[in-house]
């Protein structure tokens, strides 16, 4: 036996090394120090013999059993040295195990450790890569600053500004009273700035309606933060609103469309007289045009707003905005603007329109005028006027002189209106328009009575014609006053005119001084020497420049020039200097081109430009040198114009020269030129580019005063050209002709031509990349030309199913060709195909009465018109094909329908609020003779009444629908024409949607759940228009469904559905509900029962049956039954007789009588079997409703005696 110790007995407590003794270890000790000895020994001494050895260990000492044929001696040899082995098996293998065993703990022991360090080391490193991961960076906006609240005056702007934090970057959006900002919606009006974390909204030209919260949010993927910042925007005192609205965003149909505007047909400056009708406006073309889009179109008069009026009127045709003023008036007169908005931005137009007076009249004709304080020349005249009278009273028996007027004799609590007009010594002035209405009312009244005038009291009054000034009215008691400045303003300085047009000068001059509350000025012209002088404005101007138009060509003109304020107008200016109306100078002088050689000595190093000088000449001398192109220029020529040398003056004389530069410097200066006079001689003409029709490219240059020895010297860059290779030059008479030949970016350059022996006739053309590309794709135009087309070729469906190919072409000659080809046939006018060319229209055209399998393919239009061609192609293959044929047969087969009787609308069903179900449809075309005819299963269904086909609807109703009404419905309309039918299915799923809509209109006419007491209890009922025996309702008590027992039950009489509760207890309370299910929601009715009962049973006077109705009444057919009952309630109650549930009628076989208010009386006449069945009789009144039941049976007597039927 092994002397290794087994697994499971290793942490035995009598196998660990606590059981051996000293003597023990003594003796293994010795033991090991002779065991090689001996096991040498011992193994020459068993040499060839074999010895079996049986260890046994026991409790006991050990034991052995040796047989063999040794002697004594040899065998106690053996005996000792087989002793000696089984110890040292047994002592040497048990520390084998113990030396593995600590081992191996030490092994576990420091793997473990191994292990426990590996762990921390991964957690240790995944905790460094989530820390570099950007996922943990991520959190949700922060401001860092918040925006803060500004108060801020008119006319100035406020910015308001933020610092968000925030990974992923947040979207910063800032919205104005919780409506987004869009600053393209308003261009200018608003400018949103995001720059490292800072955000701005800056508001331009704050108004009032700009006071306002703002929000400005900010949102990530980890959340959203939100920040607020009041607006206060104050005005001055005393001002009114008069801030413009700024452009709003107009509807657009397809976001990220980018739109350019352009203003065409622009109108220009205008005159009109008083009392006329004027009108102006322009075209605009706005690309891309879209069909449904329409931009927003803005009338301005001096910054103004204007609005649809009697006296204005706005027309936009789609292209052109017109703008109307109708019976003109000095307040029409100033600076119109026209503002056309789109998505993208605005584009304006401004010009002035002029209002001039007419004929004065001698006579009173025109003395009642209007009174808006508005004032022409003192003095006036006023009158007033009753708001709704027509007729006027004079305010002023003498004219005054001032615009300011008390009004007397005024009625306080009625509003009056006013008008003024002027007179001087050639008479009365027109009529002034109406002002607004002004109440007659103490100052104090008008606070009590909550006035929303802008201030209590006062009322403002715009002016209309040249004062202009917002005058302050105040009402005390029954008197009208005018508050006006009291300073004059002083006469306005030096008058300047300038040359403008040559119907227009710029006058200038300088401002008054020291004027207050400055309304404008005046301004008048007269021709030099007349003393005859014209106003050029009616509306005085707040600036010192204005453009006066309608001025004489040729004529000299003397200006002045007055100021005005609400006290006054001013003493004149000084005339001005006189001046020659006629086109500014210098206009017509375009540029000068210099050109230069290169220097002999170019200093050893290559030129890298030139710089140009130039000095003004005046009377022979010279003046100072000033730099013409402070940036050096690589070419040798230099083109001088007003937009380099911006005091360049026409007519004057110049003198240039030349400096080189090079890597060592500025060189010295050329030579000056000899005296050129800047001025654009007679008879000049500029070099023409044409591209004939065969694409070719040339430059057309042409002199008028050629001489004999003339010639045309073309020059490149400057340099002659006397045999040019890429080019051809050609001389015909007083025309020259450059021909490029095969036009590439080698030809870039300025080409100038020049004519010798004339007065320096020559001109210029600078031909650049974007030209030449631009003339390129003119050239391949010109020899290859396309045919433009507005639609490519498209298909569509006609009646009958005609299918209809068709293109239209911009524009197309007489000449023009087409060629239809399908799948690469070209194909002919047949049976099959149908062809239509209008050429005065473009439009091509091919039919086909059908479409057939052998018809899918590919539709292609060629057109040729001279050397222009062009072709549209139509593939029609595959499941486009299979739709538009498809579509094209069903087409053809309601063309036929049609032809005949035929639903417009086909069969369908409603119900009705009675809970009858309507079966209708719409039908067309009927006659007199045509029939139609209702099924149901395939069985005719009998209509009683006669057919109307005059509101072409068709109906069936269905009252008290069962499921026996379920099935196939189905109408026929037939004539000699043709029929047409129209099917219903109502079985299955079809009638269970119907049965569902009918459901929801009996839950909705259900009436709240009501409670009554009862001599069995409490009842819980509720009345319904119309009852089903398909109904299912649910009845509930505390949100769960009632089990019903012969203490609860439910049931129906007639129209009430009704809960009984037999000896109700405090169980019984809580909230009741009755749910009908419609296959839908469903509804649902709910009740509290709190105790109600115990309040009804204790009313006396509520309606109930006292006695006299049996239980069962068994009758023999034929006989009559008679049953009386007794009825209490006060008021009287409504009796109602039920059958099986259903309201009864009283006729002759049924009759039911209610006499006196107290006794019911029911009689059946002559009984039958049909008579049979469940009879209630129901009482109500306001205070309870009860109900009796009792049963008839009828019985047949025997017909035999003993024999029953």
């Amino acid at each position: 036996m092994s002397g290794s110790i087994p697994f499971y007995q290793k942490h035995h407590r009598h196998y660990d090394r606590g059981y051996r003794s000293r003597e023990t270890e003594s003796a293994i000790s010795q033991y090991q120090q002779s065991s090689n000895t001996y096991s040498s020994h011992s193994s020459k001494s068993t040499k060839g013999q074999v010895v079996c050895v049986n260890v046994m260990l026991h409790n006991s000492p050990l034991s052995h059993e040796f047989e063999s044929g040794l002697s004594d001696t040899e065998e106690a040899r053996a005996k000792e040295s087989a002793g000696y082995l089984a110890r040292r098996d047994l002592f040497a293998r048990g520390m084998e195990s113990e030396r593995i065993e600590h081992k191996s703990r030490r092994t576990v022991v420091r793997e473990s450790a191994e292990r426990i360090s590996l762990s921390k080391r991964i957690h240790e490193n995944e905790e460094y890569h989530k820390r570099l991961n950007e996922d943990s960076l991520m959190h949700t906006p922060e401001f860092v600053i918040k925006p803060r609240s500004h108060t801020v005056w008119e006319k100035q702007c406020v910015r308001l500004h933020c610092t968000i934090s925030g990974w992923p970057e947040p979207r910063v959006v800032w919205y104005k009273n919780n409506v987004s900002i869009d600053p393209m919606a308003k261009p200018g009006k608003y400018k949103v700035e995001s720059s490292y974390s800072v955000h701005a909204l800056e508001i331009n030209k704050c108004d009032f309606d700009d006071t306002a919260q703002y929000r400005v949010s900010a949102m990530n993927s980890k959340g959203e933060t939100s920040a607020f910042a009041s607006v206060v925007v104050k005005r001055f005192k005393g001002e009114v609103d008069e801030s413009l609205p700024s452009p709003r965003l107009p509807p657009c149909l397809e976001y990220g469309v980018k739109f350019e505007t352009h203003i065409v047909e622009k109108f220009g400056v205008s005159f009109g007289l008083e009392g006329e009708t004027l009108s102006f406006g322009c075209s605009v073309i706005i690309y891309p045009s879209l069909q449904r889009f329409q931009p927003e179109i803005e009338w301005y008069r001096d910054d103004k707003l204007l609005v649809p009026s009697k006296w204005v009127q706005m027309h936009w045709s789609g292209d052109r905005a017109t703008l109307t003023l109708s019976h003109l008036n000095k307040e029409d007169e100033g600076l119109y603007t026209l503002r056309v908005i789109t998505k993208s931005g605005f584009e304006t137009h401004s010009a002035y329109v002029f209002v001039r007076d007419i004929n004065c009249f001698c006579n009173g004709g025109y003395f009642w005028v209007n009174y808006p304080f508005k004032l022409y020349f003192p003095p006036f005249s006023r009158c007033r006027c009753e708001v709704g009278m027509t007729h006027w009273a004079q305010c002023n028996d003498t004219p005054v002189k001032f615009a300011r007027f008390p009004v007397t004799g005024l009625v306080e609590g009625r509003s009056y209106v006013f008008r003024v007009r002027a007179v001087n010594k050639a008479g009365m002035s027109h009529p002034s328009r109406v002002s607004e209405p002004v109440d007659a009312m103490d100052p104090a009244d008008r606070t009590r009575k909550g006035t929303s005038a802008p201030w209590t009291g006062q009322i403002i009054v715009t002016e209309e014609e040249p004062v202009g000034e917002k005058f302050q009215i105040k009402i005390i008691s029954n008197r009208l006053f005018c508050h006006l400045p009291a300073d004059i303003p002083s006469a306005p300085g030096r008058v300047v005119p300038t040359r403008n047009t040559d119907t227009s000068v710029v006058v200038s001059w300088e401002a008054s001084r020291d004027v207050k509350e400055l309304v404008g000025y005046y301004i008048e012209s007269s021709i030099a020497g007349s003393n005859t002088w014209e106003p050029c404005n009616n509306k005085p101007v707040k600036g010192t420049r204005f453009i006066c138009h309608g001025l004489t060509t040729g004529e000299s003109y003397v200006f002045r020039v007055r100021a005005v304020n609400a006290a006054g107008i001013s003493e004149f200016s000084q005339e001005s200097e006189a001046i020659t109306v006629k086109a500014a100078i210098g206009k017509s002088f375009i540029s000068m081109v210099l050109a230069w050689k290169q220097p002999t000595f170019i200093g050893g190093a290559d030129i890298t430009g030139y710089f140009v000088d130039y000095r003004e000449v005046i009377g022979g001398v010279p003046g100072k040198w000033h730099e013409a192109n402070i940036k050096s220029v690589s070419e040798r020529a230099y083109r001088v114009s007003r937009t380099f040398i911006k005091d360049l003056k026409m007519g004057e004389s110049y003198v240039f020269r030349v400096r080189a530069q090079n890597k060592a410097g500025v060189g010295k200066a050329s030579d000056p030129t000899e005296p050129v006079e800047a001025v654009t001689k007679p008879g000049t003409t500029e070099i023409v580019v044409n591209v004939d029709d065969d694409g070719v490219i040339s430059l057309n240059f042409e002199c008028s005063n050629l001489t004999a020895d003339s010639k045309f010297v073309w020059s490149k860059n400057y340099m002659e050209m006397t045999e040019p290779e890429r080019m051809t030059l050609e001389t015909k008479g007083n025309k020259s002709k450059a021909i490029f030949k095969t036009p590439s970016e080698e030809d870039l350059g300025i080409y100038s031509c020049f004519v010798t022996h004339t007065d320096g006739a020559s001109a210029s053309y600078t031909l650049s990349e974007e030209t030449l590309k631009e003339l390129l794709k003119i050239s391949h135009d010109h020899k290859f030309p396309i045919i433009p087309l507005k639609t490519e070729l498209a298909v569509e469906l006609l009646e009958k199913g005609r299918v209809r190919f068709w293109l239209q072409a911009e524009k197309i000659s007489a000449n023009g060709k087409v060629e239809y080809v399908f799948n690469d046939n070209v194909i002919h006018q047949g049976e099959k195909y149908k062809m239509n060319f209008d050429k005065n229209t473009g439009t091509i055209e091919m039919f086909m009465e059908s479409l057939g399998k052998e018809d899918e393919g590919t539709f292609t239009f060629q057109l040729q018109d001279g050397k222009a061609t062009n072709q549209s192609s139509l593939v029609l293959i595959g499941d486009v094909f299979k739709q538009l044929q498809k579509e094209s047969e069903f087409q053809k087969k309601e063309w036929i329908r049609k032809q005949g009787p035929h639903f417009v609308e086909y069969l369908g069903y409603e119900v009705t609020p009675e809970c009858c179900v309507r079966l209708k449809c719409k039908v067309a075309n009927m006659k007199k003779d045509s029939v139609a005819l209702w099924y149901k299963d395939g069985r005719e269904i009998k209509v009683n009444e006669k057919l109307d086909f005059s509101e072409g609807v068709l109906t069936l109703e269905i009252a008290q629908i069962s499921r026996k009404d379920a099935g196939i419905y189905e109408v026929v309309l037939k004539d000699d024409r043709g029929k047409d039918t129209s099917t219903l299915n109502l079985t299955d799923q079809g009638f269970k949607d119907l049965m569902n809509q009918v459901f929801s209109v009996i839950a909705n006419s259900s009436t709240p759940l009501k409670i009554q007491s009862t001599e069995e209890g409490i009842r819980l009922y509720t009345f319904v228009s119309y009852y089903n025996d398909e109904l299912h309702v649910t009845w509930h008590h505390k949100d769960a469904a009632i089990a019903f027992t012969e203490r609860i039950k439910s049931g129906v009489v007639g129209e009430q559905l009704w809960l009984q509760i037999s000896e109700p207890t405090e169980k019984d309370k809580g909230k009741y509900a009755i749910e009908f299910f419609d296959g839908k929601g469903g509804l649902r009715r709910t009740v509290e029962l709190a105790g109600q009962g115990e309040e009804t049973c204790s009313k006396p006077n509520r309606a109930r049956v006292a006695g006299g109705l049996p239980d069962v009444v068994t009758i023999q057919e034929g006989k009559s039954l008679n049953l009386t009952c007794n009825i209490w309630g006060d008021p009287v109650p409504e009796v109602t007789w039920l059958k099986n549930e259903r309201e009864m009628v009283s006729n002759d076989h049924y009759i039911l009588k209610f006499e006196s208010g107290k006794f019911a009386s029911f009689t059946i006449t002559s009984v039958s079997t049909s008579d049979s069945g469940k009879y209630s009789i129901l009482v109500k009144n306001k205070y309870g409703t009860e109900s009796g039941d009792f049963t008839v049976s009828v019985f047949i007597p025997d017909e035999e005696p003993g024999k029953k039927k």
